[in-house]
């Protein structure tokens, strides 16, 4: 079971200082802003990007910063489905599944730059421009893997396994290029959010992975791949 949900977090070795941004966000924004018609778009932390029951219009590409996704049933209740960051797109589903609204909402929970593709164009790029679609589609494969490990995560790990799996995602453990080595710090109530737990065990696990030497804190929040040691423990 561990080998499944570790396929989007274990650390490929690299050389040298961190890469910021990445090769292939480059080679994603490129395309994007060579080939399509796109509109940079800024947000303030807190801001909403777009809200659930908006109309389903564009496409965004992360350049900086970082985004809660979450949606609210019918009885009022929010869940956090996942954070993205630099790299990611978000409201990609409104070329896919039909739907005229937004099905969840979209927040900066830092200071974020988006890129805004309009729908129609976005379905012209990727009908057109080869690589676009190329990349597009990699990245689609790449997110459901991740979305189904989120899945295997929740139902069969512990509270403190999902939480160390939250903060290698966040210090982007697994994707191009080499981690991290300082994130911002996001507040223990997403991070509860995201694992489905409450703020005071959050805060409890926060302070054993900093006390092991796991995290530390300085001017943002720093995860060590020693932490995929709870993990993989168990």
């Amino acid at each position: 079971m561990a080998c499944y949900f570790l396929s989007s977090i274990m650390p490929r070795k690299a050389k040298g200082p961190p890469k910021s941004p990445s090769k292939g966000q480059l080679e994603t924004r490129g395309l994007l802003t060579t080939r399509l018609h796109t509109k940079t778009v800024h947000f303030d932390k807190l801001q909403p990007v777009f809200r659930q029951g908006d109309a389903c219009d564009s496409v965004m590409f992360i350049e900086t910063g970082a985004v809660k996704i979450t949606v609210v049933n019918e009885l009022g209740k929010e869940a956090v489905i996942t954070l993205l960051q630099e790299g990611d797109f978000v409201g990609e589903s409104c070329i896919s599944n039909g739907s005229p609204v937004r099905l969840v909402t979209a927040t900066a929970i830092l200071p974020t730059t988006v890129l805004v593709v309009q729908k129609a164009e976005m379905i012209r790029g990727l009908h057109d421009e080869k690589e676009l679609a190329a990349q597009f589609i990699t990245y689609m494969l790449k997110r459901n893997l991740r979305v189904e490990s989120d899945l295997v995560d929740q139902l069969f790990n512990s509270t403190e396994k999902r939480l160390a799996r939250a903060l290698l995602l966040l210090a982007q453990y697994g994707k191009e290029g080499t981690p991290q080595p300082t994130v911002a710090k996001i507040p223990q109530e997403t991070l509860a959010e995201m694992v489905g737990t409450t703020r005071s065990r959050v805060n409890f696990f926060m302070n054993k992975f900093r006390k092991l030497g796991f995290i530390h804190y300085n001017g943002g929040l720093q995860v060590h791949s020693s932490l995929l040691n709870v993990v993989l423990h168990d």
